[in-house]
Order: structure tokens, then sequence, then C-alpha cells
């Protein structure tokens, strides 16, 4: 081998710069380690231990030094799966951009398309191009999208004209909207590097308008999504107040006695006290109040359970509001209001619990105001004023938040607050349409434009206020289409079970090959340790995420790591035993007619499959698709470069390397079996096989889709005692209305629940409802379990939700068409390649075909079996991964054979076409069996010890690998025989002197 000692060289650098670059991991962790023990279990403790230890010097390394900040930010990053936390995705609501371009248009045209398009919108297409397409087909031309009344408005005067074309506003359009989503990018960021967790990821998914959020660490679930999704729309209004708005109330009330039913005679009512109904009524210039005050007569004021005054109308019940709500939204109604107070925008504060001492029932009410709004329902002020806020204490020692306003914000905040003060008024703090507070102005205007919020607020509640003022307003609602939490237990669990499958894993690949190839096994052993070593400090130099499925690529590079080092030493055998000298027989395997024409050809389809999966694949299963791309490099350069370091040494000391032992000298060899000549038998077994398949897909038992695929929330719930499925998923969907599916998940006290409970809708409320009716429906199966226990993360935590996820329709329709078209585009992508590389397209058939073959196999064997495994058999995007890499690995067998084909028919192989094909498969046997052997030893220790959530993962390519093989030796290559032309078996018989 030329330029040894560069190798040598570069080999040593990269061990060294990966040893250092592994090293701030083992820092951090000894640090964390040493954090955990001092807190005892208490996370808030060991956080603030963290926190306070960041500036501190950690790491000395003699030349320079880091502190734990720095170290932290250098270690391999763990995945949610396995350091536990939040990970949500947000899809920016483009519809509301649009609304708010467009200026809020009422043209009819644009709203119906902005429905529609809501309605209609495809699989992987954009909520923006499916607009454009309602557009076309609503306006048909007679509406141009650059009318003044849609797009070419005083905002967007500058950039859009009417005489501009529907396409040329499109683009223009098209800017804007990705302005709006890297604007919401920008606010996001600022907002989680205020959430206090560590290594926080953000990032933007292609032209999606779709934001990934990681906050590894993350516990209050609820809070976070909060969060995350708020507008912050901080508006300042000023309120109409109880004596002005009294006589309207009288007089709804009265019109609703015409049309509603008062609640009489039940338990639940209660009416107005007499004190509030006065208030009312002398306001409102009373007459006769005697029906008004009547017990049950009243569908408005009975819901009245306590005293307004002031901005406050007065108190409902919380299972009145909706009522009311209704009420106030209705035409007849609001056409009661006097007209100059015909906009008045009613609101509720945050509400209030009040728990009755007697009988420890809680109550829950809401104060109502009335808003002055306006025709254009705009605040007088809003936050976007709002330069700077910090959270603080009022001067009664409540949590508050104060905040500073631009200019422009101040003028106007003291015109408020001196039109409030001259009218002895109030101004209603508003966030998101929700009164924080309502405090009156009795010392004049306030000037400078510093002021300060309190009212209902905890201390967090403040904190989050503060930061999200400071922040800034996203710049659309920010819907949470994806999400998924991992309680940090389970991510040790899967720590653990990974660390295990890797380590059994290594050492069975190891025994193997030493077993197998005596020292040159050693030799490949060597290369993988170091193998490791790279792709382990490549993952920590580049800040790549390790997660579960990371891990299980690892333990896959295991075993393909060793895939070259076996198709060398088998060619190496091979040239042995033509009677060459070791070193001529070395020097003729690592040739590019020895082994690395092989070699290049089987992990460039690796590669492209490895491609088509970080591209179409997201999260977790990016990261698996990374490892393995990076194991691929790396291995590629142990296997050829660093075993044969020491090969060429024994070469050099006239050792003698037999690569085998005494046990395995002749397994694999004299094989004459005819393959070609049984391809009836096994084409008939694999249709069969196939018809089979595809009936009980579609026609029997179907496949059982997960949640990725049809939308849904899926939750991990640990029970403190084993429970009967059947009747928790009964009695949940009783709690839900709607079918609710549980699944014994690993030990019988843990279940695995599914629902569909309104999937469709948006938002973080409809979230905690969910979470809510969970609890509701299983918290007699627990032993005083909390809300917040059951439901949020924490170290230690055992029992509750361990894991949740949610999938909204939107993206399950984008997850199940990338992951048809990555299925298809990698089958393509192969098959283009072989055609280039083999130059004949019989090649390429031969390995679609036995392709094809592989994944009808392996979908028809999930099919079968899902009803009756022990674990689960999900249709999702680990099932994809498991199948993309099915297609890897089984062209790596094809391939091999292909290329002894090749070879054997450029060469002076005597015999007929078929002898010539048989030949080629015999011959390559040994290298056949022995890679796939490899691999699934290491899918089997992954199966038996890798975990749970990974086991349907694993079964999969476990049996891909092995129809893999069969196909490449019963499929592929008959395929080819089959599809060659007489005319071309003619030459070649003729080449080879068949008749000889």
């Amino acid at each position: 081998m030329q330029n040894k000692g560069l190798i040598k060289f570069f080999a040593i650098l990269f061990a060294l710069v990966s040893i250092y670059q592994l090293s701030f991991t083992f820092v951090s962790n000894k640090v964390e380690n040493d954090a955990k023990a001092f807190a005892g279990g208490n996370q808030e403790k060991e956080t603030k231990y963290l926190d306070s230890i960041s500036k501190e010097k950690v790491f000395n390394l003699g030349f320079t030094d880091y502190t734990f900040e720095e170290v932290r930010g250098k270690q391999i990053n763990k995945g949610l799966d396995l350091e536990g936390g939040i990970n949500v995705i947000l899809q920016i609501s483009v519809k509301d951009v649009l609304k708010g371009l467009a200026n809020n248009s009422k043209n009819p045209a644009f709203n119906k398309a902005l429905e529609d398009a809501k309605k209609n919108q495809q699989g992987n297409q954009s909520y923006l191009d499916a607009f454009f397409v309602e557009f076309d087909r609503v306006s048909n031309g007679s509406t141009k999208l650059a009318s003044p009344d849609i797009f070419a408005n005083r905002n967007l005067s500058d950039v859009i004209n009417f005489n501009m074309t529907d396409d040329q506003v499109k683009k223009v359009i098209r800017k804007k909207v990705d302005e709006s989503v890297e604007s919401a990018f920008g606010v996001l960021r600022k907002r989680i590097d205020k959430f206090g967790v560590t290594q926080p990821n953000i990032a933007k998914l292609g032209q999606t308008g779709r934001i990934l959020v990681e906050l590894p660490g993350a516990k209050d679930v609820d809070r976070i999504k909060k969060l995350l999704s708020s507008t912050a729309q901080l508006e300042f209004w000023e309120t109409y107040k109880i004596d002005e708005l009294g006589q309207f109330l009288m007089s709804a009330n009265d019109a609703l006695k015409l049309t509603e039913k008062s609640a009489v005679g039940t338990k639940e009512v209660k009416t107005v006290k007499e004190d509030t109904l006065a208030k009312l009524l002398t306001d409102a210039e009373k007459t006769d109040s005697t029906a008004a005050t009547t017990k049950g007569n009243n569908p408005l004021l009975d819901k009245f359970v306590g005293q307004g005054g002031g901005p406050v109308l007065g108190i409902i019940a919380a299972k009145d509001t909706a009522a009311v709500n209704g009420y106030f939204k209705r035409k007849d109604i609001r056409g009661l209001l006097p007209a100059d107070k015909r906009y008045a925008k009613f609101v509720w504060n945050k509400g209030t619990t009040v728990v009755d001492e007697k009988t420890k029932k809680a109550t829950e009410t809401f104060e109502l105001y009335a808003l002055k709004g306006n025709r254009d329902d705009v605040a007088p002020l809003s936050g976007g004023v709002i330069t700077d806020a910090g959270d603080t204490f009022d001067q009664m020692g409540k949590p508050a938040v104060s905040m500073q306003m631009n200019g422009q914000g101040a003028k106007v905040w003291e015109e408020l607050t001196g039109r409030a003060s001259t009218e002895k008024g109030f101004i209603a703090i508003a966030l998101d349409d929700v009164v924080y507070s309502a405090p009156g102005v009795s010392s004049g205007p306030i000037a400078g434009g510093r002021s300060e919020i309190s009212g209902a607020f905890d201390v967090t509640e403040t904190k989050d206020l503060a930061n999200v003022l400071r922040a800034g307003k996203l710049p659309a609602a920010a819907e949470i289409v994806q999400s998924e939490v991992v309680g940090p237990s389970l991510g040790q669990k899967a720590i653990d079970a990974g660390l295990l499958s890797s380590i059994v894993g290594f050492l069975l690949v190891c025994l193997w090959m030493v077993f197998y190839y005596g020292r040159a096994g050693w030799y490949a052993n060597a290369a993988l340790l170091l193998n490791l070593l790279f792709l382990f400090g490549i993952m920590a130099a580049f800040g790549f995420v390790l997660t579960l499925p990371g891990i299980a690529g690892i333990v896959l590079t295991l075993g393909t790591a060793v895939d070259a080092n076996i198709i060398i030493y088998e060619r190496a055998k091979e040239e042995l035993r033509e009677g060459k000298t070791l070193g001529e027989a070395v020097n003729a395997a690592y040739g590019w007619k020895g082994a690395m024409r092989s070699i290049i050809d089987a992990n460039v389809t690796h590669v492209l499959t490895g491609a088509i999966l970080y591209i179409f694949g997201t999260g977790p299963i990016q990261g698996f698709a990374l490892t393995l791309l990076i194991g691929i490099v790396t291995s590629l350069f142990t296997s050829i470069f660093i075993a044969r370091i020491f090969i060429d040494k024994d070469i050099a000391n006239n050792r003698s390397l037999m690569f085998c032992t005494p046990t395995t000298k002749n397994w694999f060899t004299g094989f004459h079996y005819d393959f070609i000549g049984v391809k009836k038998w096994t084409y008939l077994f694999s249709s069969v096989v196939v018809i089979v398949s595809l009936v009980s897909i579609f026609f029997v038992n179907g496949l059982d889709e997960g949640v990725d695929f049809v939308g849904g929330r899926t939750f991990q719930v640990k029970f403190e005692k084993p429970v009967e499925p059947t009747k928790v998923s009964e009695e949940l969907s009783q709690v839900f209305g709607t079918p609710v599916e549980a699944k014994i998940f690993g030990d019988s006290d843990q279940l695995k629940i599914t629902t569909k409970y309104k999937i469709k809708e948006e938002g973080t409320a409809v979230d905690a409802e969910v979470n809510k009716k969970l609890y509701d429906g299983l918290s007699k199966y627990f032993n005083n379990i909390t809300y917040d226990k059951f439901v949020n993360l924490y170290q230690g935590k055992v029992y509750g939700v361990l894991q949740g996820s949610k999938v909204s329709a939107t993206i399950s329709a984008d997850i199940k068409t990338n992951s048809f078209w990555a299925v298809l585009g990698a089958m393509l992508i192969v098959g283009l390649y072989l055609v280039i590389s083999f130059r004949k397209w019989q090649y390429s058939l031969g390995a679609i075909a036995a392709i094809l073959h592989d994944v009808i196999f392996v979908l028809g064997l999930y099919s079968l079996l899902y009803k009756i495994m022990p674990f689960h058999m999900e249709m999702d995007q680990h099932f994809i991964a498991a199948i993309l890499t099915v297609i890897g690995y089984s062209m790596n067998d094809t391939v091999i054979v292909f290329d002894r084909i090749r070879e054997f028919l450029a060469g002076n192989v005597k015999g007929t076409f078929k002898d010539v094909v048989n030949a080629s498969i015999n011959t390559t046997l040994s290298r056949t069996l022995n890679t796939s052997l490899t691999m699934i030893l290491v899918l089997l220790i992954m199966f038996i010890f890798g975990g749970e959530s990974i086991r349907g993962f694993i079964f999969a390519m476990l049996i891909g690998i092995i129809v893999g093989t069969y196909s490449s030796l019963f499929i592929a290559t008959p395929v080819l025989v089959d599809s060659m032309n007489k005319k071309e078996i003619d030459e070649i018989e003729k080449r080879h002197h068949a008749n000889e």
C-alpha cells in the first residue's frame, strides 16, 4: 500500500481529535452526575447548582481551560428519547399571515379561497400553494390578487400595484410569507433562550412554514406548549363601566326571556344577589323590577353569582360562560346596544377558583368586562410598542410585570391614562383577549411610557409574560401540529438498553470475526474499534444529536463496518487458493478488479438510501440516517486502510496469514448448487408470498397504521399495578366520547393509549383538555396522584404519563406522502445507479424485482402478524426507516453477486450462460452469508436488548435482511438471467465456449 506513512499520520491525528472532542462529553457527564448527587433528586436544586457553576472552570488541558458552559456546549447532545424533554413542531398559520397582508380583506373570493385551501389541502402541499390553487379556481379570472381590496392595499403599496399579474403577486406573497416565518423563528428563538433548559434546539423545516423546537430536560408540558404557541397579543383597552351598560344588560335579559328557558329547580342554579340587581337597576334608571328579580326568571341575570363594580359587569360561574358568550354573539341581543356602544367587546378575566371550606368543593368564576371596541377591532395600544419587560412585585408584594414603551407608545399611553383619569375610567390590560387587570387612573396621565401590570398573576406567569413581551409578538398564530413528550426516567431506560445492545453486539461481531478469520479477524476488530472512535468523535465535533434510533444506527454500523473486511478477506482467500503469494493475494483483493468495485457499489447504494432517509425523515429518523451515513464513511476508511496496515506488516515480516482458522478453512467452499435450476420453485414460493401479502394488506387485515400516518395522540402510561387494557379502553372511550385504543406496551402494568379525539382542532387548550380527560379517566388506578404529577415530567418519575406524542392530520398526511416517495425514490435511484454502473438495464431490473419482493414480504408479514405478536408492529416513520434500510442492505448482497457475474462474464470461465451465473453465485456465497450473518447477529441483539420502543423497527430490519439475502440469490439473479435476450446469451456462450 502506497502512502502508508501518510495514512498512519491521518489515522493518529483523527484519533487524537476524536478523543479531544469526546473528552468534553465525559467531563460534562461527570459534572452533571455530581449535580445530581448534590441535589438528591430535587430537579430545581440541580438546575440551580448547574447554573451557579456555568462560568466556573471545570476542564483544564494544560494549555487552555474551559468553563462548564463551554464544556456542555461541546458535548454529544442527547435526543429527547434519551434525555427526556419536549419536542414540538409548530405550524405558523399562513392563513393569518395572508389575512394580515390583505389587511383583513372582505373580498368574497379571497375569503372563500382561504377556507377552501384548509379543507382541500393535499398531503405534502403547503397551505400557500393550496390557497393559490383555490383562489384561481374560485376567482376564475374575474378577480386579481392585485385587486385594491386584496393585496394591492396601502400596506403593500411599495411592492404590489394593481397592474401586476397574479404570477407576479404570488412571488411577492411567497417572499412575505417566508419573512413572516423567519420573524416567527426569531421570536421563538428569543423565547426558548429564557426557558432555562440545556441545549435547546430550534430549526426551520425547509419551506413548509414549520418550526421544530426541542427542549431537552423541559418538564412542565402545558406551560411550555402555551409559551411556544402564544401569539402574545398584549393590548390596552378602555372599558365601559357597569353604570354605562346596566340598561343594556336588563334589556338583554328581558329579550332572552322570550327565547331561553331558565334552569329553575335544578340544584346548580344560583341567582344574582339582590344587591347586584339593585346596582344594575339603579344605574339603568329602573322603573319596576319585581318581575326581573323573581328567582329563575332571568336567563342572563340568573347566571350572575357575584357583584360587579367599576369595569366588572358581573361574576359568572365557569359552567355558564359559554352560554353568556352565546347570548352576546346573537344579532338580536347586540342590536340592543346603544349606537355609541355597538362595537362593545365582551371578554373575561383569567378566572378565580374558590374552595368552600365546608364542602371542600372548588368553584371557578370569571369576571365579565366590556371593552370599548371599534369597527376594525383594533386596540388603541398594543404590546408591539413595548421595548423591555421584566418580572417584579407591586407595592402590595404581589407578582407583577414592569414594562417600558417606545416613544410612540408612551405618547398614546399618556393620552389613554389622561382620559381615564379625567373620566374616572379604567384601562383593561388584556393578553390574547383575557383581561389580567383593569386599573383605574387617579393621579393624572402617566408620562414616559413606563408602567406596571399587576393582577391575577403568580410568579411563573409574570416570568413567562415578561419573557414573551421581551421576545416580541409572533406574526401569526403558531399551531402545535406535532409534539412528543419523554420523561427522564424513560430516557435513562433507553440509554441503558442502547448501551447494553451496543456492547453485546460489538462483542459478538468481534468474536465471530476472530473465530472465522483468525488473526485477520483481530485486525478487522482493531479497525472496528477505531471506526467507533471516529464515529463518536465526528458526532461530537459537529454537534450531532444522539437518539435511540441513532444508537440502533451505531449498532448496525458494527455489522456493516466489517462488511468491507469480509469482502476483502474472502477475495484474498480465493487468490491464495489459486497459488498466489500472500502479498500478491492481498494486492489483488484490494484492487479495483478484486474487492474494491463490489465495496464501492454496495456502499454507494447504502449512501443513496441513507440520504433519501435523511431528506424525507424528521427528528430521530434523521438521527438514524445521519449515524448510518457517517458510519459508512468511517467504516470504509478503517476497513480499507487501517486493517491493511496490520496485514502489510505481516507481509513485511513474512508471517503466515490465511484469513481463516483451521475450523473455518473450508466453510462455504466447493459449492455447486444449481440456483438458476430451481428458479421455478423459488418464483412459485415468492409469488405465493407476494399474493398472500397483498391480499392481507388490501383485503383482510390491512396494516396497523400508527398516529404518524393517520394522526392522533399517543400516551405511554405506567400504572402502579397490572391493568386490563380492554377495560381501560372501554372506560376511556366513555370519557372521550370516541373510541380509544389501549394496548400493553412491554410490561403488563404499562399501556400505550391512542386517541383521535379532536385531532383536527389545534391549540394548547385542546391539548390540555385531552390531558385532563386522560387524567380523569385513569386517576382511579393511582393512589392519590395529582394532575401535575400525572402529566408533567420530573426526575425519578415512575408512574403516570412517561411519554406522549401528537401528530395532527396535516402532518400525518405529509408523513404518509413523504414515506411513499422515499420508498419509491430509493428503489428508482438505486436502479438508476445500477444501470450506470453495470451498463445494462437487466441488472437494474433484477435488483428492483428483489427490492420490491422484499418490501412486499415485510409489509405482508406485518399485516399478518401485528394482531398476534407481543410487541407493536405499527406503520410509522420508524417502520419506513427500516424499509429503506432493508433496501440498502438487500442491495449489498445483490451487488456482490452481480459484480462477480460481471467479472466472470468478462473473464475466461467456461460453460453455458447458466453455468457462469451459477458459478458466480456459488463463489460469492461465503461473502453473502457472512455479511448477512453479522447483520443478523447485531439485529438479534438489538431486538432482544434494545427496548420496547424500537422492537418493531428492529424486527422489520431483521426480517428484511433475511429475506434480502434470499432474494439476492433466488430472485434478483434469476430475473437478470430471464431478462437477457437470446442473442446476448448466444454471444456470451460463444465467448465462453459453452460446448467445449
